[in-house]
């Protein structure tokens, strides 16, 4: 397990730099990747979401359907861990959730509940 931690790590420091605490953070209150999905797809999202973690491009999302899938809530208090308002929180995310969900599931698989949440 603490080798998966340290992937975990790895990915979310590289996608998000200096942004990485705040990004696993959320990525943990949110349910973690399986978490994530589950989010996308009540949002008819899940056909974007699966785009993230199969093998090919990447299918954009905006920050309207980052906010419309997360709630407002949850951007608000990521923003707030990140010391940004809530616009730059939800374009950051749109930006950076298909990159750090595409490198968690580099096998095309979303991990099984255990490991898809940071410790």
């Amino acid at each position: 397990m603490a080798l998966l931690d340290h992937l975990i790590n790895a990915v979310v420091s590289a996608v998000a730099g200096d942004k990485a605490p705040a990004l696993k953070q959320f990525l943990k209150d949110n349910g973690g990747v399986a978490g994530l999905r589950e989010k996308f797809s009540k949002a008819d999202l899940g056909e974007t979401f699966a785009s993230w973690v199969n093998v090919g491009e990447n299918l954009k999302v905006t920050p309207q359907q980052v906010e419309a899938v997360m709630g407002n809530e949850k951007v608000k208090a990521f923003a707030t861990m990140l010391g940004i308002d809530t616009t730059k929180a939800t374009e950051f995310l749109a930006t950076t959730l298909p990159a750090l969900v595409d490198k968690l599931t580099p096998d095309g698989k979303v991990p099984d509940e255990e490991g898809a949440v940071p410790a």
